[in-house]
């Protein structure tokens, strides 16, 4: 039987939102990159888990780039440091959950993307032009998910900046102005350390707040890119064919077949009754490992 925990992680995986999906990717790269950096450490590899890092960044030398093409993709879902994550997913759930409440998630994951692809680019663009960037740049190197969840976050406050959290200590807070917060701090932030970060993030919420503006204007300039994503979804789901046979039903043992798929149905009757009445976290280990293995087959 199906390990309830690991069955638990795939159907909140495969039932989640977009925003549940971004989140589980993000620390599923977190803890295969470091588990191989413990695995190289064991077998002696001198700073093992910093070759990763670097084969996973976003160079800002172009050269470099050029032939680490993959990591405008890989960087918005690396992180090194668990804190860096937890503060990024913390701030993705926040503005992600408030963004679904008026698009869709097909819109979330394109803002995701896009806005860390903008960030990623406008980082490699102002350390290759910029003359105070100069020295670092061909060491430099950008990685997390902090322009994606600024373009996230600024894609939400633009379309809804009226929109009133509440927040410990200070109280209602209308969103426009946390995410207005967030950007001014970053911008004053660019002089004091972690430059190509602050830069990344500006992009990522330069993409959001474009996106929204022309959006609400009636351009979704995104569509194309949602297709390319339906085509990529759909050239790597492995569908499984069903093979009809068809058999007389005297070839059975009718009696104790229809008995267990009776029962077996019962069962799964009752567990989706419990579901509509109480959630899906209301079910125990067992039930919800019964509805995993009903759904496979």
């Amino acid at each position: 039987m199906t390990n309830p925990f690991i069955a638990d992680l795939k159907n909140q995986y495969k039932n989640g939102s977009a925003l549940i999906k971004l989140i589980f990717i993000n620390v599923t790269v977190f803890l295969v990159v470091n588990v191989i950096g413990l695995l190289l450490y064991f077998f002696n590899v001198e700073n093992g888990i910093g070759q990763v890092i670097n084969w996973l960044a976003l160079p800002s030398d172009v050269t470099k780039l050029l032939y680490q093409p993959w990591t405008v993709l890989t960087y918005m879902f690396l992180h090194e440091e668990i804190f860096h994550l937890l503060f990024n997913m913390l701030v993705l759930y926040f503005g992600g959950q408030i963004f679904l409440q008026f698009l869709n998630n097909k819109k979330l994951v394109s803002t995701y993307l896009l806005g860390g692809l903008s960030g990623g680019l406008l980082y490699v663009l102002l350390f290759n032009v910029l003359p105070v960037f100069e020295q670092i740049s061909p060491l430099s190197v950008a990685l997390g998910a902090s322009a994606s969840v600024m373009a996230v976050l600024i894609a939400a406050a633009t379309y809804v900046p009226n929109f009133v959290v509440r927040l410990i200590f200070l109280g209602n807070v209308k969103l426009k102005y946390i995410a207005l917060v967030y950007v001014v701090l970053d911008m004053i932030s660019i002089p004091k350390g972690n430059a190509g970060g602050h830069i990344a993030h500006l992009g990522g919420a330069l993409f959001g707040f474009i996106y929204i503006l022309q959006l609400q204007r009636g351009n979704d300039f995104t569509a194309g890119f949602n297709r390319f994503l339906d085509y990529l979804k759909n050239l790597f789901s492995f569908k499984r064919k069903m093979k009809v046979v068809y058999k007389s039903p005297k070839s059975r043992d009718d009696a104790a077949f229809n008995a267990q798929k009776k029962a077996n149905q019962q069962k799964i009757d009752a567990i989706l009754d419990k579901i509509s009445k109480s959630g899906y976290d209301s079910l125990t280990g067992e039930e919800k490992a019964i509805l995993f293995d009903a759904s496979r087959k």
